[in-house]
């Protein structure tokens, strides 16, 4: 903190991306200060891998790491250098200001010469109540096909992926790789992915779809053993036994605080000012990991654009004058 009580770098988000922007920012001597987030039932410090048990792609890790203890585990090295940490929200900001005032949840407001925006895309669920506690314990549920698909308790197995979109697509595609069988369930009587997407899923043997249905149960104490299907138009039920589910049916980024002053896209991610770079629309205000990042959403990929803002931040002090 500088003399006159403002932050040189707050970081709002507590995922790879805030996390590796910490101990960037620490190393650089920018003494960051990390918003973690207050734990709920939809949202944990630590973002998306909280949800995750074996992370096999993650460099560094030859035996795997559960996504809880890599998250430990990068917050660990940000605190080795001296990042402090408060578990709250940031739950509104003024960028009008200079330097920027937040406002948290339970500890009064904070001033900032820099900002990076770390705080993620939370997959959006069933609603179903099995459904989450699977995911949270490794039981085979899971947002993320791409992370999770290639375990060995899903390989050759029947699998569920529930959605209709370009996710859903590249999801059930991906999981033909090692599954067994996927069941693509789907509301309607047609999806609303891209032609292209469509076909390659359409045409794969590997591929059976559920039309007009949707899950209404998850079935499994430890791990999943079926879900319930429920016809959308007859309202007729069956049993699917199963050992895996995905649910692909989008994610929401977490940018309602900001309170429209990030320029974001129609479904609320932020779009960068500069591409290659993290800037956003305001100067010192810098957006890292999944909430602008619609396409790869991997714990690698936000890291780097975590390292990325932090540098970003580090030469705008500099070219202010901020020491």
């Amino acid at each position: 903190m500088s003399e006159n009580g403002v932050e040189k770098v707050v970081i709002i988000g507590s995922g790879p991306a805030g996390w590796t922007a910490a101990i960037y920012a620490a190393r650089a001597n920018l003494d960051p200060l990390v918003f973690e987030g207050f734990p709920t039932q939809e949202m944990i410090p630590g973002g998306q891998l909280m949800f995750t048990t074996e992370v096999e792609n993650f460099p560094g890790y030859p035996n795997g790491v559960t996504g809880q203890e890599m998250m430990a585990d990068l917050k660990a090295q940000a605190v080795r250098f001296e990042t402090r940490v408060i578990t709250d929200d940031i739950v509104k900001c003024d960028f009008s200001q200079r330097p920027f005032v937040l406002e948290s949840g339970e500890n009064g407001t904070v001033r900032a010469h820099t900002v990076i925006l770390a705080t993620g895309a939370k997959a959006k669920w069933l609603g179903i109540e099995n459904e989450k506690r699977l995911a949270m314990s490794g039981g085979g549920v899971s947002a993320c096909a791409v992370c999770d698909g290639a375990l060995p308790v899903f390989r050759d197995q029947h699998l569920v992926v529930v959605g209709g979109g370009d996710t859903a697509m590249e999801e059930t595609d991906y999981l033909t790789k090692y599954a067994g069988k996927v069941t693509l369930v789907h509301r309607r009587d047609e999806f609303r992915a891209s032609k292209i997407m469509q076909d390659r899923v359409l045409n794969n043997p590997k591929v059976e779809v559920a039309w007009n249905s949707q899950v209404t149960e998850v079935f499994g104490d430890q791990m999943i053993t079926s879900v319930e299907l429920t016809d959308t138009n007859t309202g007729a039920k069956r049993t699917l036994d199963v050992k895996g589910l995905f649910i692909a049916i989008g994610h929401k980024p977490n940018t309602d605080f900001l309170g429209g002053q990030i320029t974001t896209d129609e479904t609320g991610y932020i779009t960068l000012a500069e591409p290659g770079t993290t800037k956003t629309n305001i100067p010192g205000v810098f957006a890292v990991g999944d909430v602008a990042d619609k396409v790869y959403r991997q714990a690698i990929t936000a890291a780097g654009t975590g390292c990325m803002g932090a540098l970003d931040a580090e030469r705008y002090l500099a070219a202010e004058g901020v020491h």
